[in-house]
């Protein structure tokens, strides 16, 4: 049972993944680049802790509103990349609902746009553009995406967690807050009831 919620949840991520990477080829190609050029730190979730505590860096969380009140890391700065679609107009209505058709029953996520206020957000938060920041979101796309925006906008000490807070183990944040563990908060809607299911009947058979 324990691999079928294994293969579940690499299905999950799957579906996410293809979504936002489209997005982050469509928002700031070329983004992966500062990456492979060193510009941009890549920080897997099992050094974050020693990248937070011991090198300075402050941890950025970009994800949207209703993923961070599941699970969010205890002290860190949150400013959404990606906030809820609210216009009315009938083709925003028409994609809101292909979009919760398509991934939004599953996935339980809802119809985005980026936000616009982003860096200006960022910057009163973290007015030094010399600090470090850690930017981390669940996957790792939406991230990559909002690392570009704030290297171009001044920020030149930037981590990225790679892989997102989904590739954490439990002890790699151990100041977590929320009703759920740091790498399902991406998980919502049907495909969060039948991990839920998998797991009842993981226990059950233990």
């Amino acid at each position: 049972m324990a691999a079928g919620a294994m293969h579940f949840f690499a299905f999950h991520t799957e579906l996410r993944n293809k979504v936002f990477l489209v997005r982050a080829q469509q928002a700031a190609p070329g983004q992966q680049e500062l990456i492979r050029s060193g510009a941009v730190r890549a920080i897997p979730p099992r050094d974050a802790a020693v990248a937070l505590q011991a090198e300075g860096f402050r941890l950025l969380d970009i994800r949207p509103a209703w993923e961070h009140s599941k699970a969010r890391v205890s002290g860190a700065l949150h400013v959404p990349f990606f906030v809820e679609d609210t216009d009315g107009t009938p083709l925003t209505l028409l994609k809101k609902w292909v979009h919760f058709g398509y991934i939004g029953l599953w996935t339980g996520q809802l119809l985005t746009t980026i936000n616009e206020r982003f860096l200006t957000e960022v910057e009163v938060l973290v007015p030094n553009k010399d600090d470090k920041v850690l930017v981390a979101c669940g996957e790792g796309l939406r991230s990559l995406i909002a690392v570009r925006v704030l290297h171009e906008g001044g920020y030149k000490n930037l981590g990225w967690l790679a892989g997102g807070f989904n590739r954490a183990g439990d002890g790699d944040f151990p100041q977590v807050e929320g009703t759920r563990k740091l790498q399902y908060a991406t998980i919502g809607g049907a495909s969060y009831i039948f991990l839920q299911l998998l797991t009842l009947l993981k226990v059950f058979k233990d």
